[in-house]
């Protein structure tokens, strides 16, 4: 055929430079959509051969990327279908060039930060981001056609002509414009192809690299030869793509260590999904060790589109705390050229986030119940997974009652209905209500946890950074418990059981003791109260009231720290009943009184470790003094 000219019919004024400067953040996703293409060629060819359309061999399929820095170009070759002149016309100058105007009109008005994730439906267009002209060199598998060539500028005028092409298939020439030229440097285009291809179904080949082989000579003496060979840039089957049953435990961490080769801890264990309806959906995650600031972990799921990944960004795709999972999701059911507000109100979307969040929740449940020791000896790395998972995904909530665990001090594991049962003969109020006794932090909070005991309580550890969220949720969904801190009271007043017993100290003596007690404290911080405790009790105590202290805890977690400019309150607890008191309240010298009182708060701030700096340095001095 002789040479034809023509042009596109553009209804939007010159599309090239709107696609350039639009998709510009994005522009390195050139060289996914050129090779998904070459993907799809390849594979239509192998079914044609599989259903008998397709009598010629196969040969090698293996697409080439071949980079030039010299010419200014890089081309991207497979052995596919190909296409005859029609079809680069129908293919290329009406239905992909309709595609991308379409695109364009659709889009080009939205926010930027509203990400466009996959541009699916771009393809072939996104090309003339990085190129100043596109040469498409193809010859079709079907017999007695003739290879063409089709040429653009980046700009509505294109050319097609016959050309002499032996092999069946298509190379796509980039000539890469001035403004692009980043993309000439081979170690940017291995590290796309290794970001965007490094698991497609077909053999991918850029370049070659050195290796060092032993070879016998003539004498037969081994010599050591650098040989040269295709550097293979994908693995064609990842474990995800494979059947569960063809996968042995060591294959499943093998791919985790080829998906986070910088990560030196193994995972605790994984699950394989693989649903053929009513979606379709294949993928492994994998439960990592959760850290206590666990923002450090998220983005580690990756979502591929038929083994060509989309993005590492998966919030609106999978619930929020799924996110601290790592993995692999692919599925050609979620649409991935349209924006992020889109994909979270796409009714497909929302049935696989809720079929994953079921699937991780199941696994969950058939690990406690076939090997609960071993459940239990990995709760301290997933506890703050599950209960941030019940704190915010109400189905989730309901199947991890089952297997969600509480821990004592005592390491001990209890379910929640376990523990229930557990500590209500000795720890229910005079409400009814089951009061669970905590401590975030055995050491420090030791001698109210050894006050705690001996009133016979179990106290349970609670340290995570969202534990607060957590029993509040608790509280809410579950019958007559409460949980109360284990330094939110005195030992006496953490359950409250009974009527409060007589005072030693009459009304007339706390009058006269009190203000010489609040003159030796911070009054913004700490609030003065007499309690008629036993006298085993220490003479004066210092807590921290419940609800403040979560409430401010709950703020500072949830990022709005509406409470963070408000001081710690304290309550220091006064026992009216201990002999020391009584005595301070029978001093008459002030100066003794004054020194004692001093030396009765700074023990009760050593206990709660707030006596720092130069106030527990008077407080030696006045130890020694006092001995």
């Amino acid at each position: 055929m002789e040479m034809q000219k023509g042009k596109i019919n553009v209804q939007t004024e010159n599309i090239f430079p709107i696609i350039k400067k639009f998709l510009y953040s994005d522009h390195e996703i050139f060289l996914r959509e050129l090779i998904s293409n070459a993907v799809d060629a390849t594979q239509k060819l192998k079914t044609l051969a599989s259903v008998g359309d397709y009598k010629g061999k196969l040969g090698n399929l293996a697409i080439e990327v071949k980079l030039d820095p010299e010419a200014k170009t890089i081309t991207v070759s497979d052995k596919g279908i190909g296409m005859t002149a029609e079809e680069v016309d129908k293919f290329i100058n009406q239905i992909a060039f309709s595609s991308a105007e379409e695109w364009i009109a659709k889009y080009k008005d939205q926010d930027e930060k509203n990400a466009i994730i996959g541009h699916f439906g771009l393809g072939f267009y996104s090309s003339f981001m990085v190129a100043s002209k596109v040469e498409v060199h193809t010859k079709s598998y079907k017999p007695k056609t003739k290879a063409v060539k089709w040429e653009c500028e980046g700009n509505p005028d294109y050319t097609i002509e016959d050309i002499s092409k032996k092999q069946r298939g298509t190379d796509v020439v980039l000539h890469i414009a001035e403004d692009s030229t980043e993309f000439l440097d081979e170690s940017k285009i291995l590290a796309l192809l290794k970001k965007y291809c490094k698991f497609l179904p077909v053999e991918i080949i850029f370049g070659t690299e050195k290796e060092v082989k032993k070879q016998k000579d003539d004498k037969g003496e081994e010599k050591e030869v650098t040989v040269e060979k295709p550097r293979v840039i994908n693995n064609v089957k990842p474990a995800w793509s494979q059947k569960p049953s063809e996968l042995k435990e060591e294959d499943y961490k093998a791919f985790y260590r080829e998906l986070y080769p910088l990560t030196f801890e193994e995972p605790l264990f994984n699950i394989h999904l693989n649903v053929d309806y009513p979606f379709t959906l294949t993928g492994i995650l994998y439960f990592p060790k959760v850290k206590q600031n666990f923002e450090v972990q998220r983005d580690k799921i990756q979502l591929y589109c038929n083994q060509v990944f989309v993005t590492d960004s998966v919030e609106g795709i999978v619930p929020d705390f799924l996110t601290l999972l790592h993995g692999v999701i692919d599925s050609p059911d979620i649409p991935l050229n349209v924006s992020r507000s889109f994909l979270q109100s796409d009714s497909n979307v929302k049935k696989i986030s809720s079929h994953i969040t079921k699937k991780v929740a199941d696994k969950l449940d058939e690990l406690f119940r076939e090997n609960r020791d071993d459940f239990e000896a990995k709760w301290d790395d997933i506890k703050i997974f599950i209960e941030y998972g019940m704190i915010s995904d109400e189905k989730f909530r309901e199947k991890a009652k089952k297997f969600c665990l509480l821990k004592n001090t005592e390491d001990k594991f209890f379910t929640l209905e376990e523990y229930k049962n557990h500590i209500q003969t000795n720890q229910t109020d005079k409400d009814k209500k089951v009061v669970h006794v905590y401590a975030t932090d055995k050491d420090a909070q030791h001698s109210f946890i050894s006050a705690a005991k001996e009133k016979g309580y179990d106290i349970l550890l609670l340290d995570t950074p969202i534990d607060s969220h957590f029993i509040n949720m608790l509280e809410s969904e579950m019958e007559n418990i409460s949980f109360v801190r284990v330094d939110a009271n005195v030992a006496d007043k953490l359950i409250n059981k009974e009527e409060e017993m007589p005072s030693k100290l009459s009304q007339e003596q706390k009058d006269k003791l009190k203000p010489v007690i609040e003159k030796q404290i911070d009054q913004q911080n700490f609030t003065l109260a007499f309690e008629n405790l036993s006298e085993s009790e220490l003479p004066m105590l210092i807590t921290q009231p419940e609800f403040m202290r979560r409430m401010k805890d709950m703020s500072a977690m949830g990022g709005m720290n509406y409470m963070g400019n408000m001081p710690d309150s304290y309550m220091l607890v006064v026992n009216s009943n201990h002999p020391l008191v009584t005595r301070l309240a029978e001093e008459s010298d002030e100066g003794k009184q004054e020194k004692q009182v001093k030396q009765l708060i700074d023990l009760a701030m050593l206990s709660k470790n707030l006596l720092r700096g130069e106030k527990l340095t008077r407080f030696v001095k006045r130890s020694v003094d006092l001995i």
